[in-house]
């Protein structure tokens, strides 16, 4: 029989709890944690300059409230049960990603993921104990609510035009404010206004929203105090109203698969709770969407105190009404409920009926609401997305690419992955067309990508250990057991799951969310003891407390430097903008480099900044210095195309075509669908075989010809195969043929004696319009090609003869040469 959740022994903990000063400093400083963290863009990970430096803090700050732990802690750890193993278990995962910079495809950026899992474990070790205890339990859960909550009103108050009022608050703890007001919290894409809140990402503001409606609920259904059920009740509304407004259809395919699973843990009259709550909530919310969403588009052009005091006199008074029909039916029907289904309670499979039966009711919603006139009732820009909610439609077609590309990715990287950040750098290479994206919107893809088989299992043991646990723990429990660590749940379950079909952990406040939520989850699991590695109590508590506090100075140091890095070349940046004293701008630039020696925006900044001193004095030691920090950077960075193509403007800048040809040819494979990576292969492959030629080296000029026609035949074969995409799926970038690299190709393949191939190649850019010099040449080229094949195209000359007299004594001038 497993050991009581809630037994003997955590009651002993909670009265051993002398509530220390200690205790209340730690507590407060989770919380004023988790207040900062989400107004820093929400800690995302961008692989840009810009996000580094918040993240950088935030490991500073979870050190120090590591240390805090130690301190209030270090006398009760202890290895004698299987929830203590989970504190040492957590340290695998940045272990993981240590390992993996052995292959890391960046540097940088496997660095940067070593210290965001750091900031996991970190965040887990603190919950597992801090949410152990019931007051801090409490606190926490109501800070979270809170902070949540917070975050939903930030963003409404931009949906209504109010940007510069939160922003005058915002500024004083946030890098984001720019101008006054936090950046793109209402972002505008093809769909046009989308609500973002902290995020400037809606998917993730989605995922975000769903997690928070569902903890609503659960706190109105769960709540004591009148006052709490109708406040719980009241958010419903502009909960939901902002789901709408993110026009995320990936929040909405998710949320009620969420639902369905967590009705699953409920009892049947909680379950009729819920989907009565999230019923009603859902009816207001869509009654008053279409006229908060016309006030919102229109404040967002124009600003208007009336019209925002009517788009909050709306929301409010919808909210109220919510708000009072969760506190009447909370008083009077919810105990009468309880007691009437009692008994079918207690029979075998009762929770699973009310899921089912939600199922087939929520797909007769989606039916109707898409399939029907009823969709009228929704604003425009909300209905024109619930209609494309279908496999065929592009961003669904576009993640299946990225979810087959990604696989490629692991074929190569297998046992321990290409490190953090390895699908930022790897996709051009694996890419199956040429679209545009820096994430791979599955995260568990993406981290498996990161940190291979090997990682991926140890995470995936990790997280389904503490669900299995949990869950086995949860159903022996009574009331009171079950909710008291049931937001967890909720918040772990509804990322994890939408983070199927996007980045969430991308953003590190969200993984921060996920880490607690799994520490809560692993504070209240069925715990057991593990007697065969049971250690001696001292010897438990010193070795972990060593490691993790040696590791933790490590990160705070390293976190410290990296800080005063960003510092440094952000300071580089704004310095390039107005200064023009190179010893100036160098001097914080060396300083970023001293500590991170290849971080691509510094090495970019300083190879600029010694270009130009070379191309002023025409001193050497500006180029050589250029290049070989180019070439040093290169080597932990071997897929910064931004590196490479600098580097080919060195030696381009120095005379050196075929060093700069070399650096082009021996990196194409990594960016396949770059056309314009092509065009240089081309156009460079043909001045340099000419000039071989010129020199009467005609096995030179074969090899740069070569070279050049074989980039010149994947272009074809990638164009070709961009016809087989799925009617629905964008191809992405421009990738197709130029009139430079047509008559180029033709050329070289004309001078390797190739006139077949040559006359295919011009063939292409043949125009109707030959008033222009390219046109004319080309079709030139290709009538000669023709007369060497004994053919001719007497249509083409005579419109060639139209605007260029001289057309058949040139063509026959081409034809009668011999290479």
């Amino acid at each position: 029989m497993s050991k009581p959740v809630y037994g003997k022994k955590a009651v002993e903990l909670r009265k051993q709890d002398t509530r220390s000063a200690l205790f209340w400093i730690l507590i407060t400083g989770i919380i004023l944690f988790l207040a900062w963290t989400p107004f820093q863009t929400a800690l995302f990970n961008g692989f840009q300059l810009d996000f580094e430096k918040p993240i950088f803090w935030t490991a500073i700050l979870s050190c120090l409230l590591l240390f805090l732990w130690i301190a209030q802690y270090y006398k009760r750890f202890q290895l004698t049960e299987q929830r203590d193993w989970l504190a040492v278990g957590v340290l695998l995962l940045p272990l993981t990603y240590i390992i993996s910079m052995i292959s890391a495809a960046s540097q940088t950026q496997a660095a940067n993921m070593v210290l965001i899992n750091c900031i996991y474990a970190i965040i887990f070790i603190i919950g597992l104990y801090v949410l152990r205890d019931a007051l801090g339990n409490r606190m926490i859960q109501g800070a979270i609510m809170a902070i949540a909550y917070l975050i939903v009103g930030f963003g409404l108050l931009h949906w209504f035009g109010q940007g510069e009022s939160a922003g005058a608050i915002a500024k004083w703890f946030s890098n984001t404010v720019l101008n006054g007001i936090y950046t793109h919290a209402v972002m505008t894409d093809s769909n046009g206004l989308r609500l973002t809140s902290v995020f400037q990402y809606a998917n993730t503001y989605a995922a975000f929203l769903m997690a928070f409606l569902f903890a609503a609920v659960f706190f109105v259904t769960t709540s004591r105090k009148w006052y709490s059920q109708a406040f719980h009740s009241f958010m419903l509304v502009p909960i939901i109203v902002s789901l709408l407004l993110t026009l995320s259809r990936g929040g909405l395919v998710m949320l009620p698969v969420v639902f369905v699973l967590l009705l699953l843990f409920l009892k049947p009259a909680q379950q009729l709770l819920w989907i009565l709550y999230c019923g009603m909530a859902g009816v207001i919310s869509l009654l008053i969407s279409k006229s908060v969403t016309d006030i919102g588009l229109q404040l967002n052009e124009t600003f208007s105190g009336s019209g925002a005091l009517k788009g909050w006199g709306i929301l409010i008074a919808a909210s109220i009404i919510m708000g009072l029909l969760g506190w009447g039916i909370q008083r009077f029907v919810a105990p009468k409920l309880e007691s009437v289904l009692s008994t079918w309670s207690e029979k075998r499979g009762a929770s699973l009926w009310l899921p089912i039966g939600s199922v087939v009711i929520g797909g007769v919603l989606i039916f109707l609401f898409i399939g029907t006139s009823l969709k009228n009732i929704l604003p425009q820009n909300i209905s024109v997305r619930l209609e494309n909610i279908n496999f065929n439609q592009h961003s669904v077609l576009e993640r299946f690419t990225f979810y087959k590309d990604a696989m490629k990715v692991l074929a190569d990287y297998p046992i321990i992955g290409a490190g953090g950040g390895a699908w930022a750098s790897l996709y051009e290479q694996y890419q199956n067309n040429p679209y545009t994206s820096r994430q791979a919107h599955n995260f568990f893809l993406q981290y498996l990508i990161e940190v291979g088989v090997l990682g991926f299992l140890v995470f995936m043991a990790f997280i389904i250990f503490i669900f299995y646990k949990y869950i086995r723990g949860y159903v022996q429990q009574d009331t009171d057991g079950k909710n008291s660590h049931f937001l967890y749940l909720i918040i772990v379950l509804s990322i994890l799951l939408h983070s199927i079909l996007d980045f969430n952990l991308s953003y590190v406040f969200m993984g921060i969310l996920v880490f607690l939520g799994l520490a809560g989850m692993a504070a209240a699991m069925d715990s057991r003891p593990v007697k065969k590695w049971t250690l001696p109590e001292s010897a438990a508590r010193g070795a972990f407390s060593a490691v993790v506090g040696i590791g933790a100075i490590i990160v705070l140091i390293t976190s410290i430097r990296y800080v005063q890095a960003a510092d440094a070349a952000m300071d580089a940046r704004r310095l390039a903008q107005t200064s023009n004293s190179f010893e100036e701008i160098k001097a914080p630039l060396d300083k970023d480099l001293s500590i991170r020696s290849s971080h691509p925006d510094s090495v970019l900044l300083l190879s600029s900044l010694y270009y130009t001193g070379y191309r002023q004095t025409q001193e050497e030691g500006f180029y050589n210095l250029a290049v070989d920090l180019l070439n040093r950077a290169l080597e932990d960075e071997p897929y910064n195309k931004f590196m490479l193509l600098r580097l080919i403007e060195g030696y381009e800048l120095k005379q050196q075509p075929e060093l700069a040809y070399e650096v082009l040819i021996n990196n194409a494979y990594k960016f396949k669908w770059d056309i314009e990576w092509y065009e240089k292969i081309i156009h460079q492959g043909y001045d340099l075989g000419s000039k071989a030629l010129g020199t009467g080296d005609i096995a030179t000029k074969d090899q740069y010809f070569k070279q050049a026609t074989d980039a010149f035949a994947e272009v074809q074969a990638g164009i070709r195969h961009l016809e087989t995409l799925p009617e629905g799926q964008l191809q992405g970038r421009p990738f197709e043929n130029t009139p430079d690299m047509i008559l180029n190709a033709g050329k070289m393949y004309y001078m390797m004696n190739q006139p077949q191939e040559a006359a295919d190649a011009l063939k292409l850019g043949i125009q109707e319009d030959l008033s222009q010099t390219i046109p004319q040449e080309i079709a030139r080229w290709y009538l000669a090609s023709l007369q060497k094949l004994g053919t001719d195209d007497e249509a083409l000359m005579e419109r060639l003869l139209q605007v260029d007299p001289n057309a058949e004594q040139s063509v026959k001038q081409l034809a009668e040469l011999q290479f």
